[in-house]
């Protein structure tokens, strides 16, 4: 086994379980070390509204152009503090995205692959009652099964500027493969970033992560831990999921990654060219690693309600 292996294996048998009911620059231009064959240029992606297909009101926009790669975007010019917007999967989950007025739209993603999404918005009128605004349905045939885990969206927003991708393209410079890539950023991250207790009891249900906050002050909630990680994957064009669900009883967020890379990592995750694998940074940063493999096991106490 490669020692790129080995190393993950030990990270991942340094994961269990906190109980946190609340966890809700410019460019590298590093080159790989001599002894590397990971190409570790920054790849990120930049969603446009390109306005070439739309649908909405005089108040919402929501172009949908750019579906194919598993993303919409979205302006809201009302009056209203804030909007709901709900988009329904082909499967049913149905995820909801919290607006305000912006001069700018915001990217969110279609993470339930191909088929029909049903498209619903709600402008506040009071407190927390809402009025209809508009709805529609989308066709989505995706051009890359996993474009929607590779480009940055507002749960993750990351570009070329942002200093967790100068950092992810550092980290990388002497990985030799995907999985040596992955070890690279997923041990700083661990490594450097505790978890902000105080944030875990004040945060808000409309919470969004800052990817450079997160690194530069070295703390935050699971929320927090997940994000940066999928930003600095994705930018090195790892495709990267940012799970939110339960870890047993807990509301918590982790990370699954995929690659081509094949075979069993501590009988806990499986790499088969097509499935995801489980990693969960905020609990490998806080806990020794007695106890992981009862808890971890097959991955059956992480049930995932929405990825994005």
């Amino acid at each position: 086994m490669k020692q790129s292996l080995k190393k993950m294996i030990s990270l991942f048998m340094a994961l269990c379980m906190i109980l946190i009911s609340a966890c809700s620059n410019n460019t590298s231009t590093d080159t790989p070390g001599p002894d590397s064959s990971w190409d570790n240029t920054p790849k990120v992606l930049t969603p446009v509204a390109s306005g070439v297909t739309t649908l909405g009101n005089e108040i919402i926009t929501i172009d949908t152009s750019n579906v194919s790669d598993g993303y919409l975007m979205v302006m809201y010019s009302g009056s209203a503090a804030r909007i709901k917007f709900f988009i329904s999967t082909p499967n049913h989950v149905k995820y909801t995205y919290d607006l305000t007025p912006a001069s700018e739209y915001s990217t969110l993603p279609l993470t339930g692959g191909n088929g029909s999404y049903s498209i619903e918005v709600m402008e506040q009128v009071i407190d927390n009652k809402y009025s209809a605004l508009y709805n529609s349905t989308v066709n989505v045939t995706l051009t890359n099964e996993f474009s929607p885990f590779l480009y940055p969206n507002q749960y993750t927003w990351f570009t070329n500027d942002n200093k967790a991708v100068a950092k992810a393209s550092e980290l990388t410079a002497t990985a030799t493969d995907t999985l040596s890539a992955i070890e690279q950023i997923y041990n700083y991250v661990i490594k450097n970033v505790t978890y902000d207790y105080d944030k875990a009891a004040s945060v808000t249900a409309s919470y969004l992560p800052d990817v450079d906050s997160t690194l530069s002050l070295s703390k935050g909630i699971c929320f927090d831990y997940a994000a940066l990680m999928t930003a600095m994957l994705r930018s090195q064009g790892i495709p990267t999921k940012l799970e939110i669900g339960y870890s047993g009883e807990v509301y918590h967020a982790w990370i699954s990654t995929y690659t081509e890379e094949t075979g069993w990592i501590g009988n806990i995750i499986h790499f088969d060219g097509n499935n995801w694998s489980l990693m969960d940074p905020t609990l490998a940063a806080s806990n020794s690693s007695s106890s992981v493999k009862s808890y971890i096991g097959d991955g059956s106490n992480y049930v995932v309600k929405y990825s994005r």
